[in-house]
């Protein structure tokens, strides 16, 4: 049958043999395995005389002659029988040796399918299908009836004469139940392979399928099913089919499929094991991310959340915009180190933190400093660390006071277009250092963007983070800078990486700009008693200018309260601010660090009930430290007109 150069087969060789020569086949593998004494297997494309190239099977196997060298002898060289299906030799390395290289990668349940049954028809039967559990496709744990039909799907049909009648009787993705007594419930119920004869099972087929077309379709062939057993349970089968005429499966057969069987139910196990981890983290952390973000009405803020690529799991990104009181916004953006629901979970707790720090009104570098001693805590097991940027812009001042721990630097791009990273005093990741963390405040025009982000957006596995960076800020030219924040934050995400090793991103932009001049009024008051009675006299412009005569009263009352208490407890001027937003927000600052505290006076002290008449009267009161003493304030909901002209209470 060998066909090889000049016709001469004695003497020949084996490199002339194989197509292609020896270079790039297994043939240097086995002289080598030979050499060393060892026998070897491999399948080589070989001439042949009366027909093409051939597949064989080659055994080489190491001999010691009599004077002690060693010499190499071919003990078999196995043709492709005239069968539709090769030496089972060759099946084995067909099925076994280069199927789960290229299957492997794959994490997707269908096309993984679909990839296996197209090598089981290619080289082990005429027409194969894979059915599974229906709860494996559902993300369910695989369970195991002991009553009433298996409910199995089936993901992948495939037939080597391509007959669209095979899908036509076994459409894919149809669910399907099995009854009692037949060989596919027996192949279920046992976990055990099943094989049938030629013709033996036509009229059960028919009935087990409900569709009489099967049984035509089937007639005269010859059926092995195989069953997919990992981790103590069977998550279904592959039903592979010889049409008649090809030689049955026999006992080397029911072998070699199991074996094939085995490995692919490992891999569907392991896909929807993966699959079902990263669609609890993925729920988990868009239930935890915020739903919507708040900001005074001068910031215009925009943001965006991509989950990481199939083969990296869920990552603990997230993002915040806080409005705080007096016209403020906290703008944060974290990100925990690894992935999984572990990491969705500890960005819920940061996350948490930050909203119940921010209300604190802590400044940036203290609310890390606390974050910070908050993950060393959760740490105390096993190592968590995370990086985050935090800023808070007050939008009456203009001015952005940044802290940062381990994050990349932040954007800021001018109303003209120029941009630059902010350059932030460093600070080691939260929960690995406990050096201290600082901040630093700029001074910002009206217009500005400031762009915060993870390092998915700028950092890929074929990319430096230094032409992230650079990428990131082109997007932000002079002649774009002004366009609307959504065509912003989708050009930002146009250039992430497509690979599936991509982490995933979370990016945060924000329009700063100042509260109207016209919706704010401030005055400087002396230390002395009497400028509590000047601030009663002061706000009665600004209040009826912004049409709220109607709280003249309760407004003059609370400013009286506030600054007769700024003048009692601290020394110099004290500072008042009216700010009219979605609420009424009342400041008094002084250059006393001092916080005060609401408390239960008794019946006969003529002091302390000037915070409680604040409370009773505003809708929300309270204060923060400044670098020059503290701010005491309360807010007063303002009344908006409804869709019927009536008022109704802003929140």
């Amino acid at each position: 049958m060998l066909d090889p150069p000049g016709g001469t087969l004695l003497g020949a060789p084996l490199g002339d043999l194989v197509v292609g020569g020896a270079a790039g086949t297994p043939l240097s593998g086995l002289l080598d395995a030979g050499r060393l004494g060892r026998e070897a297997t491999a399948v080589l494309t070989l001439r042949a005389r009366d027909s093409g190239p051939i597949d064989a099977v080659v055994t080489v196997q190491g001999i010691d002659g009599y004077d002690g060298r060693s010499a190499l002898a071919i003990v078999r060289i196995a043709p492709p029988s005239t069968d539709r299906f090769l030496d089972p030799a060759v099946m084995r390395h067909a099925l076994l040796d280069d199927t789960f290289r290229q299957i492997g990668a794959t994490l997707d349940l269908d096309q993984m399918a679909r990839g296996l049954i197209n090598i089981v028809v290619a080289h082990f039967s005429n027409v194969a299908s894979l059915h599974v559990l229906e709860s494996l496709v559902a993300d369910e744990a695989p369970t195991q009836h002991e009553d009433g039909p298996h409910l199995l799907r089936r993901l992948a049909v495939a037939s080597d004469d391509h007959d669209p009648g095979w899908e036509v009787a076994f459409p894919i993705g149809e669910v399907v139940r099995h009854p009692a007594g037949t060989i596919y419930a027996q192949c279920m119920d046992t976990g055990r392979p099943v094989q049938r004869a030629s013709g033996g099972d036509a009229d059960h087929v028919a009935e087990s399928w409900m569709r009489e077309s099967a049984a035509g379709l089937l007639a005269g062939a010859c059926k092995l099913l195989l069953p997919l057993n990992a981790r103590g349970a069977t998550l279904g089968y592959i039903v592979c089919t010889r049409k008649r005429g090809s030689r049955p499966f026999d006992a080397y057969d029911t072998e070699i499929g199991m074996e094939f069987a085995s490995r692919t139910a490992i891999l569907l196990d392991n896909a929807r094991r993966y699959n079902r981890e990263r669609a609890t983290a993925l729920t988990l952390q868009r239930s935890l991310l915020p739903t919507g973000l708040s900001a005074p009405a001068s910031v215009e803020v925009k943001h965006r959340y991509l989950p990481g690529n199939q083969l990296i799991e869920v990552g603990g990104d997230w993002y915040e915009s806080i409005a705080l009181p007096g016209a403020r916004v906290a703008l944060v953006v974290g990100d925990v180190a690894g992935h999984g629901v572990r990491a969705a979970v500890t960005m819920g707790r940061l996350r948490t933190a930050i909203q119940t720090l921010a209300m604190l009104e802590l400044p940036p570098a203290e609310s890390l400093q606390q974050l910070n001693e908050l993950m060393q805590a959760m740490g105390e097991r096993e190592p968590h660390f995370a990086t985050c940027a935090f800023a808070i812009y007050d939008a009456v001042t203009g001015s952005l006071e940044v802290a940062s721990a381990g994050h990349l630097p932040p954007l800021l791009v001018s109303p003209k277009g120029s941009s630059e990273f902010l350059d932030v005093s460093p600070a080691p990741p939260l929960g690995i250092g406990e050096g201290p963390i600082s901040s630093r405040t700029f001074e910002i025009k009206d217009g500005s963007l400031f762009v915060l982000y993870t390092d998915g957006l700028v950092e890929s596995r074929g990319r430096d983070i230094d032409d992230g960076l650079k990428q990131l800020q082109s997007v932000f030219r002079p002649t774009s800078v002004r366009r609307p924040m959504e065509a912003l934050a989708k050009a930002a995400l146009a250039g992430v990486s497509s690979d599936r090793h991509r982490d995933d991103v979370a990016l945060l932009i924000a329009r700063l700009a100042r509260i109207d001049r016209r919706w704010r009024a401030c005055w400087t008051l002396s230390g002395d008693l009497t400028s509590a009675r000047e601030a009663r006299r002061l706000v009665i412009k600004p209040l009826k200018k912004w049409k709220l005569g109607a709280f003249v009263p309760i407004t003059q009352l609370l400013v009286s309260e506030l600054v007769t208490n700024a003048i009692r407890y601290s020394e110099g001027p004290v500072t008042l601010r009216l700010i009219c937003e979605d609420t009424l927000v009342c400041e008094v600052a002084d250059s006393s660090p001092a916080l005060p505290r609401l408390w239960d006076a008794a019946g006969d002290d003529e002091r302390g009930r000037g915070l409680q008449i604040v409370s009773r009267l505003s809708h929300r009161w309270g204060s923060r430290r400044t670098p020059t003493g503290k701010v005491v304030w309360c807010a007063q909901q303002i009344p908006r007109p409804g869709p019927d002209g009536s008022m109704s209470r802003a929140l």
